[in-house]
């Protein structure tokens, strides 16, 4: 049985600030909150807000699961409102079904394949040196960097991960620069807004390899097309990097629901 996590960290505790600085780190902690070591179960979190006086992580697990060490450590112990929320998710998706819409927010890495990267991190110069013909033949993964591919890579995996993103009635609701704007996507304006694209850096533990993350996040309108496949997609994610906080999709009703069958 799945369940949806919130957790309260406060930055201005020294465990916090570690934590929000560093996906490795953060994602270390969360897998603390499991019972079963070492987790084998496939764990998806966001940070779904991070200001200078609140930061909170939503995390979907199989099993569930205790924060009590994160809140002991980097959040608010005593304090109303410091605890963290844990639902059970399968109501949601009991939910889905062909047609049925749902608001969507989605954080992801936007990446693409290529042969050799034209400015490799330090973790691909090193497979490049020491790569077999596999590895050259499997490619290397590279960033989505622009607005207008972000977007389009979303809009190329909808279909296989169990819905589609039908078009609005109000024009474009994606930023697009005059640099970016001749690589969107034609035909009537998608339901989706990219809301914030940043750039992660960090290391891979204290003498690990660095690791330079561009992620996407997009918030919209969806309509469930495979109930199953979207299941899978909840609890599965969408592309890589998920165990840095990429990924994870998570639904909310609309206002006003379409009519569905």
């Amino acid at each position: 049985m799945p369940y949806l996590s919130k957790i309260a960290l406060n930055p201005r505790r020294r465990a916090a600030v570690s934590l929000l600085a560093n996906p490795h780190r953060l994602h270390a902690a969360v897998l603390g909150g499991l019972a079963t070591q070492p987790v084998t179960e496939r764990v998806l979190w966001r940070l779904e807000s991070n200001t200078p006086h609140r930061a909170e992580i939503l995390v979907l697990t199989e099993n569930r699961p205790s924060w009590q060490h994160l809140v002991e450590q980097a959040g608010w112990p005593d304090a109303d409102g410091g605890q963290p929320l844990i639902a059970d998710y399968a109501p949601l998706l009991q939910r889905l079904a062909v047609g049925r819409e749902f608001a969507f927010r989605l954080t992801a890495n936007p990446v693409q394949t290529v042969q050799r990267p034209v400015k490799p991190s330090e973790e691909q110069l090193q497979r490049m040196k020491n790569a077999d013909t596999l590895e050259k033949r499997r490619g290397f993964r590279v960033a989505h960097r622009t607005a207008a591919q972000q977007l389009t890579w979303l809009l190329t995996r909808t279909e296989r991960h169990g819905f589609t993103i039908p078009a609005t009635d109000t024009g474009t609701t994606i930023d697009l620069d005059a640099s970016t704007a001749a690589e969107a996507p034609a035909g009537p304006a998608p339901a989706v807004s990219l809301i914030a694209r940043d750039t992660l850096r960090f290391r891979k533990g204290k003498d690990g390899p660095r690791v330079t993350l561009s992620t996407a996040t997009f918030q919209g309108r969806l309509r469930v097309t495979d109930p199953v496949a979207l299941q899978a997609t909840l609890l599965g994610g969408i592309g890589p990097a998920k165990g840095y906080g990429q990924g994870m999709l998570t639904l909310a009703p609309l206002l006003q629901e379409a009519p569905h069958g």
